[in-house]
């Protein structure tokens, strides 16, 4: 009697996990190809309007990949020192508003120690197969730790871009301090600076560089270019990944607020849900590890236009996530036959989708309609 009621305690102190029904979407719809292979540890995909792609790979190297599969090394040489240990390494790569006239590009690295690092914005101008004018814009607050380091860049229509920063993982309560940059999105000019209508700036205490805070991780964030919002996909712990439509000074809860559950099965708090906490668009639990975000807004697949796209690592899966009227209105499965860890997403300019597999023998895929 007594196992039947620790077990019947435990059930209930996981709570529900409802299961969702997302259909494949059928694989005779569209066309894969394998564009460049090989890759290690690639993460990060960026188009160039000129039709070639960037990518970043987390050892430290940055590739130039054309229409043909022809791959390019870029030099690294005048970068700073990257730090790759853990899930570290060299992150994202985005590719300035203007870079028909700048030829800038943003890319984010850890920096540090294995006891001391976070991400660290970088700019430089793109030269050919070279990185010119390197100049660190912004190095947020040092965590102990490899793990949760967010550092995905997105453009705002002001012309200020948003960084994302993970909590560290050991020092999850710091994603509620406004002291610190773990756990929280950053807005920044494009010098590196903080922007002076920032929520916080002025606030005895907080870092002005924050825009909002109560975050886990951070790997996904795009920006609508409809209506200007915000959207990120935040990686949980074994649930609690979720989509989230951010705010000016808005706090999304981690760790206090969540759906989650903890890697030990446990609840990671007993509050879904509190007055002056942001709630989630879309939440999953279990978890499918979303490792990136996009929204579609080519031409090729008119049926997707205005969804996000959500690269899973453990769903082993692109989520298309359909929305309507500012809702999440149904998702399906794409690239779910191949069973590779999706680990980044992006539009090309011609309308077809850009996926990046994860791992050390990965590859860059092209998806077209039939």
């Amino acid at each position: 009697m007594l196992r039947l009621f620790l077990v019947g305690a435990a059930i209930l102190m996981l709570g529900p996990v409802p299961a969702r029904a997302v259909e494949q979407v059928d694989p005779a719809r569209y066309v894969v190809e394998t564009v460049a292979g090989g890759l290690d540890r690639p993460w990060a995909v960026a188009p160039l309007p000129d039709g070639r792609t960037l990518l970043t790979e987390a050892p430290g190297r940055l590739k130039i990949v054309d229409a043909a599969g022809g791959v390019t090394p870029v030099s690294v040489a005048g970068l700073p020192p990257i730090h790759t240990g853990g899930q570290g390494g060299l992150m994202d790569v985005a590719v300035d508003p203007d870079f028909a006239a700048s030829s800038l590009v943003f890319l984010t690295m850890i920096y540090g120690t294995d006891d001391a690092n976070n991400a660290r914005l970088v700019r430089a101008r793109l030269a050919g197969d070279r990185l010119e004018d390197v100049r660190v814009l912004f190095d947020a607050t040092p965590k102990a730790g490899n793990s949760n380091n967010g550092a995905r860049i997105a453009f705002l229509p002001d012309r200020t871009m948003i960084l994302t920063l993970g909590d560290g993982f050991d020092r999850r309560e710091d994603a509620q301090d406004l002291s610190n940059h773990l756990g929280k999105l950053v807005r920044l000019d494009r010098d590196g600076n903080a922007p002076a209508d920032n929520p916080f700036v002025g606030r005895a205490g907080a870092a002005p560089e924050i825009y909002s805070l109560g975050h886990r991780n951070v790997q996904g964030v795009v920006v609508d270019p409809d209506d200007g919002v915000i959207l990120a996909s935040e990686h949980g712990p074994r649930g609690g990944d979720e989509i989230n439509r951010l705010r000016a000074g808005g706090n999304y809860g981690w760790p206090v607020v969540t759906g989650g559950l903890d890697y030990t099965f446990a609840r990671v708090t007993p509050f879904r849900d509190l007055p002056g906490y942001e709630q989630p668009l879309l939440e999953w639990t279990p978890s499918i590890a979303p490792a990136g975000l996009a929204l579609y807004d080519g031409a090729l697949f008119p049926e997707w236009r205005g969804a996000l796209l959500v690269p899973a690592l453990k769903e082993r899966a692109v989520r298309v996530v359909r929305r309507a009227n500012g809702r999440i209105v149904g998702e399906e499965l794409l690239l779910g036959e191949r069973g590779d860890r999706m680990r980044d997403v992006a539009v090309a300019p011609d309308g077809s989708i850009l996926v990046l597999t994860d791992g050390e023998n990965a590859a860059l895929l092209r998806v077209a309609p039939r």
